[in-house]
């Protein structure tokens, strides 16, 4: 899924409109911090089912 310029600038000004500019920060960092989370939790899952997989062949 790709957005392009025009796709971006709706998505800010209907958020500027729904949370207003002093919130509009706030709700941008907390938006980081979960995809930062969701990120490092997919990448320690593939890291324990790789340990897994190499440790016993037979059972993957």
């Amino acid at each position: 899924m790709n957005f392009g310029p025009m796709e971006i600038i709706v998505i800010v000004v209907v958020a500027l409109v729904i949370f207003g500019p002093k919130k509009l920060p706030e709700l941008g960092k907390s938006l980081g911090q979960g995809i930062r989370e969701f990120r490092r939790g997919t990448r320690e899952l593939k890291q324990d089912l790789d340990l897994t997989a190499s440790s016993d062949p037979d059972k993957a």
